[in-house]
């Protein structure tokens, strides 16, 4: 028994060297993983930049401006004109007819400069005298055809016609009035040409479609003679008016479409889309500038797509299982996406610019450009989003990101039932509001407005007079059970589920030492260094870590005394059940260790031993004691279930 004590010590002591090489390893290990993603960090900060070069690039203040001043012109009324005769005033047929005849072609065609001085343009209209209108405007109509709706028997006797609302397959194609010229007749629209979703339906590129003279005192007559002949009719459902201008001064297009639908409710909705793009990309130095990024943008999606296949090679079923990979591999189709509409706007822009603009007296299409160029630009929106997110996986080794993110993981359960029970109810109040207030209430018209006014009640912008008007018993009671439910209770216990775990995620890392090399202590070593190399800094002061590591070597070295004492200890009491009490009375020995030993050791412990050194031997010593703790738990259970066996076995053996 004795020589096996006198052996025990070194034993101890060689799983401790042991242990003590295995965290080298795992330092170094985490050492060059935190190398390598400094690495990577800088490498797609590189590529994050370029990006957000790219994206800056495709956008200006000038658009704004430009989409404003189209704005003011043709949507709003001027205050020494009628009121009645604006754009968004327009609430019937004869409303339509007043705003083409008046402020439509008084906004296309200037003709006078301010002093009605005439403008020698040659034959071509300046709006605002800087943004030449390209070509000439269209306009063009959507019919339903007539008995395209079902009529009541009782009703037979006073009603002989019937058009319903606009469906593709009601869509009349037949000619109507004089049918001598293209105004008369249905047009088919080519395949490729987008779709229009309007406020009461989605409408195809075809119709019934004119275009206006050079001249206003041509198109008066033309809008005048359709007027006459009654060209809009009872089975129209919608009117567009397409016009295109370009700023030479910017280099922007800007291409209008105004609407007018004709519900079969009666009266009109109008809605607009104006959009300033850039379709010639390359002109001045800093356009080729960005035409490098773009390039360099190309690359670099390249490099990242290889990345991603090798890893699916080398992981298989194991890369889809992290978020980042996901992320990652989505910003990667993202960012192709965006690279095939951008080849494909600039191919198409080079092929049908010349063609466009080849008759000044033909309507150029460039809403069908325009609307890949906005396409385009959402591509890039969501790709920069998704790209700023990414760097969130390259900052978790910071302390504080990883409480976050170990918050949001650990309290994702408890948030997907909460969001269960929150929809439950607030579904139930959009369904409620949608059946009391929809036919009264514009937020509440569809079941989708009433979901983002909902919203909006909790984010506190509401209109509680109108809710109380359309009815004066279920809109309070509404109002009030719904803010009382979804933000007093509702609201709060969300709040507190995530404060809940951000606490005990906080005491968890509080408990747990922190050893792990971060990304700012590695910089600046490495600055130090670099300060060393360039000599703008002496040689002395990059001696601390030698000392550091000194100190660390007697740290350890103290350390392993300490516990190989520790050990011998709960080795002669191993037969014993108190092994976590005897663990904390080794604690304490450890704390009153250093100051009550000799002078030497005092001189020892205050030359090499630091205070958070301590503290982390404290710590280690605590871990030990858990350790213990739940391999005693084990221990019972297990002995638990062979008396259990043993049992049954002596049961089954009587």
């Amino acid at each position: 028994m004795e020589q096996s004590a006198a052996r025990q010590p070194p034993a101890v002591d060689q799983r401790l060297s042991g242990s003590g090489a295995v965290k080298a390893r795992v330092s170094c290990s985490r050492e060059l993983e935190l190398k390598t993603t400094l690495r990577e960090l800088v490498i797609y900060i590189v590529f994050l930049t370029d990006l957000s070069i790219l994206t800056f690039g495709m956008v200006s203040t000038d658009m704004y401006y430009l989409n404003k001043v189209m704005s003011h012109l043709f949507l709003e009324p001027s205050s020494s004109e009628d009121n009645r005769s604006g754009f968004r005033s327009i609430g019937s047929r004869a409303d339509f007819w007043r705003f083409a005849e008046g402020p439509l072609l008084d906004g296309l065609y200037w003709e006078k400069w301010y002093n009605n001085a005439t403008l020698t343009l040659q034959n071509n209209s300046h709006i605002y005298y800087e943004n030449l209108l390209l070509g000439v405007a269209q306009i063009r109509q959507l019919k339903v055809r007539n008995n395209t709706c079902s009529i009541y028997p009782y009703f037979h006797h006073f009603l002989e016609d019937c058009y319903s609302e606009y469906r593709y397959r009601a869509e009349d194609r037949s000619d109507f009035g004089l049918r001598n010229e293209s105004e008369w007749k249905y047009t088919s629209a080519s395949s490729l040409s987008p779709w229009y979703w309007g406020s009461m339906g989605l409408y195809s590129s075809g119709g019934y479609m004119f275009t206006l003279p050079k001249s206003k005192e041509e198109s008066v007559e033309k809008l005048v003679f359709l007027r006459q002949n009654s060209w809009l009719t009872r089975g129209t459902r919608v009117v567009f008016i397409d016009f295109s201008t370009y700023n030479a001064n910017i280099n922007l297009f800007c291409i209008i479409k105004l609407v007018v639908e004709f519900p079969a409710t009666g009266g009109a909705v109008t809605s607009s889309h104006i959009y300033s793009v850039k379709l010639l990309r390359y002109v001045t130095y800093y356009d080729y500038f960005l035409a490098s990024c773009e390039i360099t943008f190309c690359l670099f999606i390249i490099t990242f797509l290889i990345q991603e296949a090798i890893k699916i090679v080398k992981l298989k079923k194991e890369y889809f299982r992290s978020a980042w990979n996901w992320l990652d591999l989505l910003l990667v189709v993202v960012s192709i996406l965006a690279i095939a509409f951008n080849i494909y706007c600039t191919v198409e822009v080079s092929l049908l610019m010349e063609e466009l603009l080849s008759d000044a007296h033909v309507y150029p299409d460039f809403y069908f450009l325009a609307f890949w160029q906005v396409l385009y630009n959402n591509m890039i929106a969501v790709n920069i989003f998704f790209a700023w997110i990414k760097i969130l996986k390259y900052v978790s080794f910071n302390k504080t990101m990883t409480q976050l993110s170990s918050t949001l993981s650990r309290c994702a359960k408890d948030i997907i039932g909460f969001a269960i029970m929150f929809f439950i109810i607030f579904f139930a109040y959009a369904q409620f509001g949608y059946l009391v207030f929809g036919s009264q209430v514009e937020e509440f018209s569809t079941f989708q407005n009433c979901i983002f006014t909902q919203f909006r009640i909790v984010l506190g912008d509401f209109n509680f007079e109108t809710i109380e008007a359309t009815n004066r018993i279920l809109g309070p009671i509404y109002f009030i059970t719904f803010v009382f439910f979804v933000f007093f209770v509702l609201l709060n216990m969300f709040l507190a589920i995530i404060n809940d775990t951000y606490s005990e995620v906080k005491a968890d890392f509080e408990v747990i030492p922190s050893q792990e090399l971060q990304i700012r202590d590695l910089l600046r070593q490495s600055c130090n260094k670099a300060l060393v190399k360039l000599r703008l800094k002496k040689p002395e002061m990059d001696t601390n870590p030698a000392d550091e590591s000194l100190e660390s070597k007697e740290f350890s070295a103290t350390k392993r005394k300490d516990i190989s004492k520790l050990s011998n200890r709960d080795s002669a009491n191993e037969k014993s059940h108190l092994k976590l009490s005897k663990l904390q009375n080794g604690k304490e020995k450890l704390c009153q260790k250093y100051p009550s030993t000799e002078d030497t050791d005092a001189v020892t412990a205050q030359s090499y031993v630091s205070t958070a050194e301590f503290q982390q031997l404290l710590r280690y010593t605590a871990d030990l004691g858990k350790e213990l703790n739940n391999t005693n738990a084990k221990l019972r259970r297990i002995m638990k279930s062979t008396q259990q066996l043993k049992d049954t076995s002596g049961k089954t053996a009587q």
